[in-house]
């Protein structure tokens, strides 16, 4: 390996150790005195809980780890939005479980932990995919309820879920491992089967606090709706477990026996490693963004046995498109290239921008993934559309809006690994969060934004230069300087990977070296969800 190959490797262990430092903070959830207690009520943590239920030595994406990282400060912070959410297998069925996170604000429901469940259950709802909710809330977190309550997607959005996946015969299954209060206690019953566990999870609209003050009974939590109370008679709940892990083996007891279900049919053969050194994969994005790299030295530690049928090759260069197996699943890649290239017509085309001629070539390689049902995986590392008077009169909006067009009306599974940069269109023509990708997840070397730290900054010190000095303040060069610290601090802390995180604008931050794992497993979700629409990409201007 050459000196460069080890600068990057260096950066990206730096930023891979980052990453691990803060996941073993967050997943102490409210903090250890916090998990003490839990223990000392008999109870397991969210995660451990988790940890139990999945299978041994199987596979697992936690989705949503940095949820709230750096929000809600006020109020003590809101570590993984309080609701530790993974993909997993359980007796050998992969499905999606949501656990309360009792340990943060009593499990209680911040505005991004409501996001976060919807997400949990638009990823069980896309891929059909078994949920088992684990719960352990003490409802609404009320100073913030005006932003968790009235609206399409807040607190009341999960039961409307609960309702339409049952009606698509997908799995629910919840287990009330501690309180399940007022509109949260609707959630397990909506689900198809309800367990509870003796002494610690209770089940009601009201409190006993509220109901001696509402109508002025006097009556135990335990004795108003314990499980002895839901399991002989209010008929409430299916089950009741005597601790925890009963309660959990009972849920892989009921797992054991769900059926299979037709599927979509993605090709799969035997998986093979790559035949490059798959763990070469974190040397190759250079330690400086600016600098060019070859996409396809991180597309060959990515796929099986290396192998890359690629489509036109020599045509639209800063798009690399191409045919290949990830874990033995048939994939279609749509990879930015980030070196320097010169087009057919001699013009130098500078990597990570879109070209129209690389728009075109996109859009039509997405159009043949469709025809022939293969999953899509999208390697960002854009810097958005090409600009200037030529690309403007070569029509690099009408090709940039046909590559839009094909991927937003795509109907095979669609997967975003954001390697690198992600800015402006370029996100959206590369599949972003609003483009529905079954899962979209960056590499801790990620940045999301408008435009690039350094034009941005040049762009918003001009706009504050220009208020303050109709403000009637003078701007010398130190105080110019300073300003554009301060906007460049703040626009690089806007642009990081775990700013998106916490936002929910992607799923996960991972090792690059669990990439393949990643597409292999939504894949495999995805395969649950036969495709039942035509692809139909609707008009496009040729």
């Amino acid at each position: 390996m050459d000196l460069e190959f080890n600068k990057n490797e260096d950066k990206m262990r730096l930023l891979i150790s980052e990453m691990t430092q803060k996941f073993d903070k967050i997943s102490l959830g409210g903090g250890k005195s916090k998990i003490k207690k839990q223990h000392e009520q008999g109870k397991l943590t969210a995660r451990e809980r988790i940890n139990f239920l999945l299978d041994d030595d199987s596979e697992s994406i936690e989705i949503g780890a940095f949820v709230g990282d750096g929000m809600y400060g006020e109020y003590g912070g809101c570590p993984s939005g309080g609701v530790v959410v993974v993909m997993g297998y359980v007796s050998k069925k992969q499905c999606i479980v949501v656990a309360n996170d009792a340990t943060v604000k009593a499990g209680a429901w911040f505005p991004i932990t409501a996001k976060k469940n919807l997400r949990a259950q638009e990823i069980a709802m896309e891929n059909k995919l078994p949920i088992i909710y684990l719960v352990d809330s003490a409802g609404v977190f009320l100073p913030l309820q005006d932003e968790i309550f009235p609206d399409k997607e807040h607190f009341g959005r999960i039961f409307r879920n609960n309702a339409k996946m049952s009606s698509m015969g997908i799995t629910q299954i919840s287990a009330v491992m501690g309180s399940c209060v007022a509109g949260g206690a609707y959630l397990p019953i909506m689900s198809d089967e309800a367990l509870i566990v003796n002494k610690t999870g209770t089940i009601f609209l009201a409190g006993s606090y509220l109901v001696k003050a509402a109508i002025g009974e006097d009556i135990d939590n335990e004795t108003l709706g314990g499980a002895q109370t839901h399991c002989e008679i209010s008929g409430v709940t299916d089950y009741k477990s005597e601790n925890d892990e009963d309660c959990l083996k009972t849920i892989k007891n009921i797992f054991s026996k769900i059926g299979d279900f037709e599927k979509a049919g993605f090709n799969r053969i035997e998986s093979v490693d790559p035949k490059k050194d798959k763990n070469e994969i974190i040397g190759i994005l250079p330690s400086s963004r600016d600098k060019p790299y070859n996409t396809r030295d991180v597309i060959e530690r990515l796929v099986d046995n290396s192998d890359f049928e690629e489509y036109k090759k020599g045509y639209g260069e800063t798009i690399v498109c191409g045919y290949a197996r990830v874990e033995g699943w048939a994939v279609g890649i749509i990879a930015n290239e980030r070196k320097l290239v010169k087009s057919k017509k001699g013009e130098m085309q500078f990597g990570g921008v879109i070209y129209s001629d690389s728009a075109d070539k996109a859009t039509r390689f997405i159009a043949n993934c469709n025809q022939k049902k293969i999953p899509l995986i999208f390697l960002q590392d854009v810097n958005g559309f090409m600009v200037g008077s030529r690309s403007e009169h070569s029509g690099i909006i009408k090709d940039g809006a046909k590559m839009v067009n094909v991927m937003s009306n795509s109907v095979v599974p669609k997967f975003t690994i954001i390697m690198g940069n992600s800015y402006g269109a370029g996100n959206y023509a590369m599949c972003g969060k609003a483009f529905d990708p079954r899962l979209i997840v960056s590499w801790p070397s990620a940045k999301m934004a408008v435009m690039g730290g350094e034009q941005a900054a040049k762009v918003l010190l001009q706009i504050e230069k220009s208020s303050l000095k109709k403000q009637g303040q003078k701007i010398d060069k130190n105080k110019e300087e300073e300003l554009l610290k301060t906007i460049t601090d703040r626009y690089d802390r806007q642009t990081s990977p775990y700013y998106a995180a916490s936002r929910l604008w992607v799923d996960a931050i991972i090792d690059p070296r669990d990439t393949r794992k990643v597409i292999s497993m939504g894949i495999e979700a995805a395969n649950n969800s036969p495709i039942t629409e035509s692809y139909n990409p609707g008009v496009i201007q040729v």
